[in-house]
C-alpha cells in the first residue's frame, strides 16, 4: 500500500511512496504525532539521483521487518534536499559534527518532537559492517536512550543546538584583503595533481569555480602557472571517464584520481558550472577544443534535460536497472556488435577499452568486462563521430537512468547565464533562444505575487524561494541581458537584488540567510555560509549579482551592501581562502578595477553588432555592458547612458574605469584595444 508520499511532488519522495515505513513530508503534523506518541523522529534526507540512497531504500526502508522496527519506535520524515536546501544545510552541519566532519547523503538524523538533533550520521547499513553500526542496532539503542536515559539524550541536543545557532555567524569581520588572492593561488598549487590534472586526491570533483579564479588572477598577473593547471585539469576532465563521450555532458565527479571512473550521476548545475569554465578557457586561449567541450555541454542539455516548456529538468541518475553505470558501460563484443569487428576494436583502442574492461562490478570489486569510454592519449575524435552516433543510437534503446524533473529556480539560473553567454560567445543564437525560453518561463510560472518560489514540477510550483534562488537567477538574467540587450532582463535582474536584500539580508550581521523572512515556517537555526561546495554559495552569489548589477544600473547601494555582507566573512576566507573561490571573486569585482561599458547605437546596425562581436567573444570577467539605444527603455534603467550615444552618426564604444571614461571609439580594432 502506498504511504503518504504518493502525494508527493518531489521525485525523491515519490520513490519511496511504497516504502512499508510510515513516511511524513517535513512539517507540523509529523512533529505533532511524536510529541503525541513520545518518540523520537527518524529524518532521512536524499535526492533523487543518489546513489547510496537506493541502497539504503532497497535495504533498509523497502526491508519490511526493519521498517516495522522504525515505525514502532520513531515518526518518520522523508526530505528531499534539493526541495529543502534550508534543513539541509542546517542537519549537514549537524551530521558533520558527530561524524567528525564527514558529511554526504542520505543523511539519517534522529531528532526530538522540537526538532532538537541527537543523533546524526550518513548512510547505515542495515547490519553493522564497515566499522558502522547497523540501521536497527541504532534505532533501538536511541529508543532505548529516549525511555531510559532522556536527560542525557536532550542536554546533548541542546548543546548542539546551542553550537549550531552559532555557525555561518560572521565571527571574524576584516578588511578585504588582496593577499588573499595569492594565498589562494598557493593553496591550489599545493594541492595540484601534476600528472594527472585537478587538484587534492581521489575523489575528484570538478569544482568549476575555483579554476575560475585561478583564471581571473592569471588574467590579473600575467601567471602562466594559474591558466596552465586549468587547462591541464579541463582537458583531463574532457579526456577522462567523469565526460559522457557519447551523450555529452558531464558526470558527478571521479571516484579515482585519473577521472576514469565516475560517479555517473549527471547534474544541472555541472553542467552550468562547467560550460562557464570552457567557454571562459575559449576566450582566453581560441582553442577549438573548449569551443567543441562548450558544445558537448549545451547539446546534452538541451537534449535530455530541457523541459516541453523550455525550463531544464535537474538531474539524471547514476543507476539503471538498479546497477550503478550500466547505461554507459560497454563491452568489447557490445562494441563490435554496434560497429563491426574492425571499427569496434578500433574504438576500443582509441577509448581505452579493453576485454577485462575497466569498470569494477560494484557487488565483487572485480573487473567486470565492462568499459567507460574515455582517452587515454591524445586522438583525433573526428575520426569517430560517426562510430560515436552509432553507440550514441544503440545506448538510446537501453534502460535509461531516472530523471528528476522538477525544475529548479537556482540551478535554472545559473544555467540561464552560462547558456547564454556561450551562446553569445560562440555564435549560438539557438542557445541564446534557449536561455531566453527558460528565463521567461521561471519568470511567469514559478513568481507569484512577486515572489520567486523554488520548485515546479507538474504544472505546480510551489516552496517559497531561497537566497540560491534569487542569487543565481539575478546572475543568470544579467548575463541573458547582456547576451541579447533586451532591457527586460536587466530589470528582472535588478529587482531580485532589491528584493534579496529585503527578504534575506540581516540587518544586523550583514549576511544572508538561506531561508527568507517571510518564510512562515521557522526552523531550530538559521543558515547561512560562505562556503562553496558543489555549487557556489549564497551569499557570494548575492554578492555577485549585487556588485555587476549595482555597477551597470550605477546604484551604489546595492554595491555596498554586498561588500559589507564580504568584509563580515573577510576573516573567514582570508584564513582559508581556497574553500571560497566565489566570495573571493566578488572581492576581486571590488579590488581590481572594473569596466563599464557602454555601445551606443541601432541593435540593428551591422556596425554596431560588430562592436558587440568584439565585446562577446572577450574574456571580460570584470566588465558590464549595455547597449544604448536612443530613446529606449535602457534611459530608465540607467539614466547615465543618456549622455553617451553615436559619434558623428556612427556606433560609439564608451569604456569606464575608475569613474572616468576613455575617448569613445567607433571601430572595432580601437575598441579591442581598450578592453581588459
Amino acid at each position: 500500500m502506498p504511504n503518504r508520499l504518493e502525494k508527493a511532488s518531489s521525485p525523491y519522495l515519490l520513490q519511496h511512496a511504497n516504502n512499508p515505513v510510515d513516511w511524513f513530508e517535513w512539517g507540523e503534523e509529523a512533529f505533532a504525532k511524536a510529541k503525541a506518541e513520545d518518540k523520537l523522529v527518524f529524518l532521512s534526507v536524499g535526492y533523487a539521483t543518489c546513489h547510496w540512497c537506493h541502497v539504503m531504500e532497497h535495504e533498509s526502508f523497502e526491508n519490511e521487518a526493519t521498517a516495522k522496527i522504525l515505525n514502532e519506535h520513531c515518526v518518520s520524515i522523508k526530505v528531499d534536499r534539493e526541495e529543502r536546501p534550508d534543513i539541509d544545510n542546517i542537519y549537514m552541519t549537524v551530521v558533520q559534527a558527530f561524524t567528525g566532519g564527514h558529511g554526504g547523503w542520505p543523511m539519517s538524523l534522529f531528532l526530538a518532537p522540537d526538532q532538537r538533533p541527537v543523533f546524526g550520521a550518513t548512510y547505515l547499513p542495515p547490519d553493522s559492517r564497515y566499522g558502522r553500526a547497523g540501521f536497527t542496532t541504532v534505532i533501538k539503542e536511541l529508543a532505548r536512550l529516549w525511555r531510559e536515559e532522556r536527560p542525557k539524550l536532550l542536554e546533548q541536543a541542546t548543546s548542539v543546538t546551542e553550537w549550531l545557532n552559532k555557525q555561518g555567524a560572521p565571527e571574524n569581520p576584516g578588511a578585504l584583503d588582496k593577499g588573499a588572492f595569492k594565498r589562494f593561488a598557493d593553496a591550489m598549487r599545493a594541492m595540484y595533481d601534476e600528472e594527472r590534472g585537478g587538484f587534492g586526491r581521489a575523489p575528484k570533483f570538478p569544482r568549476p569555480h575555483a579554476p575560475a579564479l585561478l583564471l581571473r588572477r592569471h588574467q590579473s598577473t600575467g601567471d602562466k602557472v594559474d591558466l596552465a593547471m586549468v587547462e591541464r585539469t579541463a582537458e583531463a576532465m574532457w579526456r577522462g571517464g567523469i565526460h559522457d563521450h557519447l551523450g555529452g555532458g558531464f558526470h558527478r565527479y571521479s571516484t579515482d584520481a585519473h577521472w576514469l571512473l565516475p560517479h555517473f550521476e549527471k547534474m544541472l548545475y555541472d553542467q552550468a558550472l562547467l560550460l562557464d569554465l570552457y567557454r571562459e578557457l575559449w576566450q582566453i586561449t581560441q582553442k577549438p577544443l573548449y569551443a567543441q567541450a562548450c558544445r558537448d555541454i549545451v547539446g546534452y542539455v538541451l537534449r535530455d534535460l530541457r523541459d516541453k516548456d523550455g525550463a531544464f529538468h535537474s538531474a539524471e541518475d547514476a543507476d539503471s536497472e538498479g546497477v550503478e553505470g550500466k547505461f554507459y558501460v560497454w563491452t568489447l563484443a557490445e562494441l563490435q556488435s554496434v560497429l563491426g569487428e574492425a571499427e569496434g576494436k578500433a574504438v576500443a583502442a582509441a577509448y581505452g577499452c579493453t576485454d577485462n574492461g575497466n569498470f569494477l562490478d560494484e557487488a565483487t570489486r572485480e573487473q567486470s568486462g565492462a568499459n567507460i569510454l574515455h582517452l587515454p592519449q591524445a586522438s583525433d575524435e573526428d575520426r569517430f563521430k560517426a562510430a560515436r552516433e552509432k553507440l550514441l543510437a544503440a545506448r538510446s534503446k537501453r534502460v535509461r537512468p531516472l530523471l528528476d524533473d522538477k525544475v529548479l529556480a537556482d540551478w535554472n539560473g545559473l544555467f540561464i547565464g552560462a547558456c547564454a553567454r556561450a551562446g553569445a560567445a560562440l555564435g549560438e543564437s539557438a542557445w541564446i533562444k534557449a536561455a531566453t525560453e527558460a528565463a521567461t518561463f521561471i519568470l511567469g510560472t514559478m513568481v507569484k505575487d512577486g515572489r520567486l518560489l523554488h520548485r515546479y514540477r507538474s504544472g505546480q510550483a510551489g516552496i517559497l524561494g531561497y537566497v540560491d534562488d534569487y542569487a543565481f537567477l539575478a546572475n543568470g538574467l544579467l548575463d541573458l541581458y547582456e547576451s541579447t540587450f533586451e532591457t527586460r532582463w536587466l530589470a528582472e535582474a535588478a529587482r531580485l537584488c532589491r528584493e534579496m536584500l529585503k527578504l534575506f539580508r540581516d540587518d544586523s550581521e550583514k549576511v544572508f540567510h538561506t531561508q527568507g523572512k517571510d518564510d512562515p515556517e521557522k526552523l531550530i537555526a538559521a543558515s547561512r555560509s560562505f562556503y562553496d561546495g558543489a555549487i557556489p554559495s549564497g551569499n557570494a552569489a548575492a554578492c555577485h549579482a549585487l556588485i555587476r548589477v549595482g555597477r551597470l544600473i550605477q546604484d551604489e547601494a546595492l554595491v555596498n551592501a554586498a561588500r559589507e555582507t564580504l568584509e563580515a566573512f573577510a576573516g573567514e576566507f582570508n584564513a582559508r581562502p581556497e574553500s571560497h573561490p566565489c566570495a573571493l571573486t566578488a572581492v576581486d569585482l571590488l579590488l581590481e578595477p572594473m569596466q563599464e561599458i557602454v555601445i551606443a547605437g541601432n541593435a540593428s546596425d551591422a556596425a554596431t553588432q560588430a562592436l558587440v562581436k568584439i565585446l562577446q567573444a572577450r574574456f571580460l570577467p570584470r566588465a558590464v555592458f549595455c547597449l544604448h539605444e536612443q530613446g529606449g527603455e535602457i534611459e530608465k534603467l540607467a539614466p547615465f547612458v543618456k549622455t553617451q550615444g553615436p559619434i558623428d552618426g556612427k556606433p560609439a564604444a564608451y569604456v569606464c574605469e575608475n569613474n572616468a571614461c576613455q575617448t569613445p571609439v567607433s571601430t572595432p580594432e580601437a575598441f579591442a584595444k581598450l578592453l581588459h
